[in-house]
């Protein structure tokens, strides 16, 4: 709604004597004004124009008025101030068509559509209305000898809210653009943590001027409310009650919007929901924004109900996982029934096989390592290493002393039943897997760098990266422990062995992150 406290019924010219009239100025400390800025080389058309428009409000908002005397000087303030609603061009300043190149400098090189541009000339003759309205981009022309107070209020708030309904649009578009982007990227990520982290980053810019967001849920054995990420303020906050970190009163809104119908949206913060099937339900403060508008409102709204799809995906996922994980502990418990000492060994692969793959992420001498994936999913995988000893005969594999040559070639054959059984399991999963990694693991750990081991006798790169790793891991282990055929080694004597066969048994890249990692953490300890 549009307010002027001029007599709107006021017909007399403008730019003839027309008496102002006095307006008591409305209190708009609390409202951000309309720009508007005036392109005229008269100093009395800036006065006249100040004071008949000064106590206009429209939509509960004043103006505030920038002044240029050519146009020159209104490319500046172009440049500097992208919030300008409406430009008052006058078209004779400083050359005879000043005004109709500001135009094109606005349209073309600013690339402002946006803006809207109020032609006022006092010589038609320079700029005739019909030409100027089919080649140029504005909005209203105006000739001043027919400039009334009552049709400058009138040009200037069917400008505004032209302006207000463009900006509303391209908002909206922005909106959804971001809404857009932010699933397209967050529906890609695959641990909560990090899906966290991205929905308070993405939220934050849909309400300008918050000053911090941060998102919680209840855990899910129950208790009270957590913590998951926060930004702004709320940075570094993850993993702490929600009580600790979000102010009293934004905390009895985040529970009303738990436990109520609605999302909750107050002058200086809002509180969003995000409502899923499959999980508790998330919450989300985004805290010291300005007065929201409907779209604000509409925008967080569709962010929230997309994020929560995401929330869903990120669940089912961890569950997926957490269905591989199943599957390869009890792989793994089927090996120790067969080797008393297997679970013991498997558990110390784990943590080894783990930390050289981190190792060689960080030096970057593997491009294998590089994904992080691999760093996470090895420690696992690696326990299926010797899930192929379920087909050893018990009189073999737990032989007191050393096994003969038949025995020896059964006993090997346990390499290539395991990768056929992981293989064949994998295939029943897309992509790749904890059991796509552990049928290499279980196939190649035997292979050797210089081409002398089994089961096929590859060489070198040709053998998985997880299998060399393990190769080191468990060959350190095994040494270093009793076994039925043999006593314990000495660490030493154990890794004066491992340096001794780089090169021949082992890849000297992963012997090196080996001894890297066994010198700064020590020998593994018991299981």
């Amino acid at each position: 709604m549009a307010t002027l406290d001029a007599d709107p019924d006021d017909q007399s010219l403008l730019f003839a004597d027309e008496e102002e009239e006095d307006g008591s100025a409305e209190d708009a400390a609390h409202a951000v004004p309309w720009t508007i800025l005036i392109v005229d080389d008269e100093p009395e058309v800036h006065a006249i124009t100040t004071v008949v428009l000064g106590t206009v409000r429209f939509e509960g908002r004043p103006l505030d008025f920038l002044g240029a005397r050519s146009a020159a000087e209104a490319r500046d303030l172009l440049r500097s101030h992208t919030d300008i609603a409406v430009v008052l061009l006058d078209v004779v300043m400083e050359t005879d068509d000043a005004g109709l190149r500001l135009v094109r400098f606005i349209r073309e090189e600013l690339g402002n559509h946006r803006v809207r541009i109020i032609l006022r000339t006092g010589q038609p003759g320079q700029a005739p209305e019909r030409r100027v309205i089919l080649g140029y981009d504005i909005n209203d022309y105006k000739a001043k000898s027919e400039l009334t107070a009552q049709t400058l209020f009138t040009a200037t708030v069917a400008a505004l809210r032209s302006y207000q309904h463009i900006t509303t649009i391209d908002r909206s578009r922005r909106g959804l653009e971001h809404i857009v982007d932010a699933a397209a990227t967050l529906f890609g990520e695959r641990t909560l943590d990090r899906f966290a982290d991205g929905v308070v980053r993405w939220i934050g810019p849909l309400l300008h001027g918050a000053r911090g967001t941060v998102l919680c849920a209840p855990p899910a054995d129950g208790g009270g409310l957590t913590v998951l990420a926060g930004s702004g303020v709320y940075a570094g906050g993850a993993g702490r009650p929600a009580g600790a970190l979000v102010p009293p009163e934004i905390l009895e809104d985040v529970h009303a919007a738990l436990t109520g119908p609605a999302n909750i949206h107050r002058p200086h913060h809002s509180v969003a929901a995000f409502r899923s099937r499959n999980h508790p339900a998330g919450v989300i403060v985004i805290d010291g924004h300005p007065p929201p508008s409907d779209l604000d409102r509409r925008l967080v709204e569709l962010f929230c109900a997309k994020m929560a799809v995401g929330f869903d995906n990120v669940f089912l996922y961890d569950q997926l996982l957490n269905a591989q994980r199943a599957t390869v502990h009890a792989l793994g418990k089927l090996a120790e029934f067969k080797d008393e000492v297997t679970g013991s060994h498997v558990r110390r692969i784990e943590r080894w096989s783990t930390l050289i793959a981190a190792e060689l992420n960080a030096r970057g001498t593997c491009p294998e390592a590089a994904d992080p994936v691999f760093v996470e999913r090895i420690g696992l995988a690696s326990m299926l290493h010797d899930v192929g000893k379920v087909a050893v005969p018990d009189h073999i594999l737990r032989k007191p002393g050393r096994l003969d040559p038949g025995e020896m070639s059964t006993m090997r054959e346990h390499a290539a039943i395991g990768g056929r059984i992981l293989r064949e399991s994998a295939a029943m999963v897309a992509g790749d897997s904890y059991l796509t990694l552990g049928s290499a693991i279980a196939e190649c750990h035997h292979e050797k760098w210089d081409g002398s081991g089994y089961p096929r006798g590859v060489k070198g790169d040709a053998i998985p990266l997880a299998a060399r790793i393990v190769a080191v891991a468990d060959v350190y282990d095994a040494l270093l422990h009793r076994r039925p055929y043999k006593e314990a080694w000495e660490q030493a004597t154990v890794i004066d062995l491992i340096r001794r066969e780089s090169g021949a048994h082992f890849d000297p890249r992963v012997v090196e992150a080996f001894l890297a990692v066994l010198e700064r953490e020590g020998a593994a300890p018991a299981a």
